[in-house]
Order: structure tokens, then sequence, then C-alpha cells
């Protein structure tokens, strides 16, 4: 890391922990490609379209206990 970095890392540790935690959700999020922040909206909207179709009763939902049964019995 060079000087400036360090010099940045040791203000934002000072900060209250609030603040650290906005810088760190703001840095992160500066690592976001347009690419993944479109991937990120396709799966937000095929989750909320899982949803609604299991509102409306298209879909069942399967237990977690019988789906880690599933894998289990698959991977044996």
């Amino acid at each position: 890391m060079s000087g400036q970095g360090k010099e940045v890392l040791q203000q934002a540790l000072s900060l209250p922990p609030e603040e650290r935690l906005k810088v760190a959700e703001l840095l992160l999020s500066s690592l976001d490609s347009p690419t993944q922040q479109r991937i990120d909206s396709i799966w937000a909207a095929e989750a909320e379209d899982r949803i609604n179709a299991f509102d409306r009763g298209e879909i069942q939902a399967i237990s977690a206990p019988d789906v880690f049964d599933e894998v289990t019995k698959q991977s044996s």
C-alpha cells in the first residue's frame, strides 16, 4: 500500500464506526463495474418474479432440509 493509502486508512480507522461503515460501503460500491450492476439488477428482478410467482401459487417452495437431502443423495 502506498504512503497515501496508509494515511487514508489511518484517517478512516479514526472515524466512528457508523462513518467507517459508510466509507467501506462507498469504497466497495466503487469497485462494481457497470456489468456487475446490470447483473445484480437482473438477479433482483428474477428474485422478485419468483416471489410473485410463489405468492400467486404458480411455484412451490422446497424446504431447506429437503434440498440438502437431495444434494447429499446426488453427491454420493
